[in-house]
């Protein structure tokens, strides 16, 4: 005999195709009709293969250039330009080092070697001719002060860049190399140098980076789904989106005038393989909920679309205009990456909400084999490991907090003490000359020479900006090294800090006081070393600007979606605490199991907004049907029913995010590496800690009024239902009186 089922259970029985929804209706519903019909299925997945494949026929957008860190009002941008006026302001000096692997003295020979390396390296590019200026800039080789080393000035054309800059660095390398003595090595190094071996680290990345991407989708969603053809459908629709989202990026920028980077093309390529994929599971978990509903596979999709498009759309905004707050950075990298990934999710939402359904109506029912979902399976909120965790949970709310809270904040100490900032050869992750050459370089000569400063002034001024120059404290010594027809004289000052040190960085605050103390001289202050404390400053005010307005964006389309005051207060506090946790770990993690020697500083802001970000997806995933379900069963009910249905999706959705984030360690930069651990870590925190204990276990502490003003239908019905009870108790009372 079957067992009675309460009206509160009644939306849960399996139902007839025929039977309506009392939701059948409005823009969402009519949006899942459009792609799960027989016709509009076909029509929409020619459509979106036609428009993919004109897109993609444009050609091939693979990226070799390095991020640009330095905003061009900055002093030392400024101090760069201003160079391009002087005979060589077309060139950039790359420096080939010349030494012994043993460590041993440079002979007379060898030095004799390193001139004949020095002319070969010259002659790569013609246009250096030896009796012009540019060349007489180049000094011959000069021998360090303990004789085991020697240097050269090789210029490079400043108007290459990409894979063009790096053929150009690999000619003059092998030309440095041609015959040279037995035990004698040269490295080149510098700017040039360093730009070159980026774009050759780059090579080939993107493709890499794609194919691991896409193994690592296709093997967890294949475990997620167990069964071998599912898996294919959301892995070829994201793909599919990547590809797409990568070209209208590209030429977004183009139109734009910024170009993408490789590492740009690295994060939007995992946001669009993670949200899409979590938007495929969202949807696919809920198909097979209604699969167990109804017979009709296409009504079932259609109804799976309608309550999954209103979460998936919110938390697609929600992502989108927090990454579009990168548009107010003045760093020019992070301004096109917020850019470029604002497009990849917005790509990634139209083919979750299109092309998926779309493509799951062609296949039908039997995609899910071997495990295919019948009418009348069981109801997975009422039994199962989720619900048994949300029922400790809602059971115990204060224990749960006060055992899950210390552990984050203990979490988030692991910043202190790390150091903030990384170096530029303290940037790559793999193996480069320019780095070993560095190296080299800085062991044997004094620490400021390999690395000079430069100073651009007014002419008329040269005595007197020559005098603060040389007053400066840190200053080791300068001198005049030419005047362009402009009217300006330019100064090469050797620092007695290491390069990118805090005393280098304090000596060039000192020497631009001194020069800019000095009047009608305009005087502007370059070089690496002024570059760097820049680039630092620009990226720690960027972080110290945009985190707040991150936080506040989220905060407002969390009011805008739950119509709610306290609840959106909730979540952005315990997704804060959660970020901070993420970033203190993962900084840890960095320095001392991965020995990396400190935390870049574009990895604080990056690693905060993809955490607050796409840690809402999951808010949004079980807060709204967390909702739904306590419309229909009150709040504390309501709450271990949306833990137990979304409690699977959400731990796929985690797993497959924080592995593929992982993925950008592929990458050559160590910045890539560090938000790839640090978001990975923050995105397993949220799945397995706070959206399925935290939020939870603060929802049920705080009860209904966590929807004030809006009491949901499950609690209004228990309250009208006990007022009505307490009226007829004192009425029966009144009257036996």
């Amino acid at each position: 005999m079957q067992r009675p089922t309460s009206p509160h259970h009644a939306p849960d029985r399996p139902r007839p195709a025929a039977e309506p929804h009392a939701d059948e209706a409005g823009p969402l519903w009519r949006l899942g009709g459009l792609t799960t019909s027989r016709a509009g299925a076909w029509i929409t997945l020619v459509v979106a293969l036609l428009l993919s494949g004109a897109l993609m026929s444009m050609g091939s957008l693979e990226s070799s250039t390095a991020p640009d860190p330095l905003p061009a009002s900055t002093e030392s941008a400024r101090a760069s330009e201003l160079l391009r006026q002087f005979p060589d302001g077309d060139v950039a000096p790359a420096i080939a080092v010349f030494s012994r692997p043993d460590g041993g003295p440079l002979t007379p020979a060898d030095l004799g070697a390193a001139q004949e390396s020095r002319a070969r390296m010259l002659s790569v590019d013609r246009s250096l001719d030896p009796a012009d200026d540019r060349g007489a800039a180049a000094a011959p080789a000069i021998p360090s002060p303990d004789g085991r080393a020697a240097l050269a000035v090789i210029p490079i054309s400043t108007q290459l860049s990409g894979f063009d800059l790096l053929d150009a660095v690999d000619n003059v390398r092998e030309a440095g190399r041609a015959d040279l003595p037995e035990g004698l090595q040269v490295q080149l190094t510098g700017g040039p140098a360093f730009g070159g071996d980026i774009a050759g680290a780059f090579s080939g990345a993107d493709v890499r980076l794609l194919l691991i991407t896409a193994a690592v989708v296709a093997v967890l969603l294949l475990l997620t789904y167990r069964s071998p053809i599912l898996w294919l459908v959301p892995l070829f629709v994201v793909a599919l989106a990547d590809r797409v989202a990568q070209i209208v990026a590209a030429r977004a920028g183009e139109g734009l005038g910024l170009a993408l980077d490789g590492s740009t093309n690295g994060i939007v390529s995992v946001l669009v393989f993670g949200a899409g994929t979590n938007y495929a599971l969202l949807m696919v978990s809920r198909y097979r909920e209604e699969l167990r509903r109804d017979t009709d596979h296409r009504l079932a999709l259609r109804r799976a679309v309608r309550h999954t498009a209103e979460p998936i759309l919110a938390s697609n905004v929600t992502v989108v205009l927090a990454v579009l707050t990168l548009v107010l950075a003045s760093v020019p990298s992070t301004h096109i990456l917020g850019i470029s990934s604002a497009i990849g999710l917005a790509t990634a939402v139209l083919f979750a909400l299109f092309v998926l359904p779309a493509a799951l109506a062609v296949c039908g029912r039997g995609l899910f084999w071997p495990f295919v979902p019948r009418v009348g399976d069981r109801d997975p909120a009422a039994s199962g490991g989720w619900h048994t965790l949300a029922s400790f949970v809602v059971a115990r709310p204060l224990a749960v907090l006060a055992a899950t809270v210390p552990v984050l904040l203990i979490c988030g100490a692991g910043i202190i003490g790390v150091r903030i900032g990384l170096e530029q050869t303290e940037q790559f992750r793999v193996s480069a000359e320019s780095v070993d050459g560095f190296g080299t370089l800085r062991d044997h000569f004094p620490a400021g020479q390999s690395n000079p400063t430069t100073v651009v002034a007014r002419t008329e001024a040269a005595a007197r900006v020559d005098a603060a120059i040389r007053g400066a404290q840190g200053v080791e010594s300068s001198r005049q090294t030419g005047a362009s027809d402009g009217g300006l004289t330019r100064w090469q000052v050797v620092l007695d800090g290491d390069p990118a040190s805090a005393e280098a960085f304090d000596a060039v605050r000192a020497l631009r006081a001194n020069v800019h103390a000095v009047p009608d001289a305009q005087a502007l202050v370059g070089g690496t070393d002024a570059a760097t404390l820049d680039s630092r400053d620009a990226a720690r005010g960027d972080l110290i600007r945009i985190v707040p307005l991150i936080l506040a964006v989220v905060l407002f389309v969390l009011f805008v979606l739950l119509r709610a005051v306290l609840a959106p207060l909730l979540l952005i506090t315990a997704t804060t605490i959660s970020s901070l946790a993420a970033i203190g770990a993962g900084a840890w993690l960095s320095t001392t199991v991965f020995g990396f020697p400190g935390l870049d500083t574009s990895v604080l802001l990056f690693s905060f907004l993809f955490l607050v970000a796409l840690g809402v997806d999951y808010t949004i995933f079980l807060v709204t049907r967390v909702r739904e379900e306590t419309n229909r069963h009150g709040t504390r009910q309501g709450i271990v029913r949306g833990v137990s249905l979304t409690g699977g999706v959400i731990t796929s959705a985690g797993i497959v995010l924080a592995a593929v984030f992982a993925v950008l360690g592929v990458l050559p930069l160590i910045t890539l590496t560090q938000v790839g651990i640090t978001v990975g870590i923050g995105i397993l925190l949220d799945t397995f800690v706070v959206r399925t204990i935290v939020i939870p276990a603060l929802f049920t502490m705080v009860g209904p009024r966590v929807w004030w003003p809006a009491l949901p239908a499950g609690d209004a019905t228990r309250a009208a239902a006990k007022d009505t009870t307490a009226t007829t108790t004192t009425d029966t009372t009144a009257a036996t009186r």
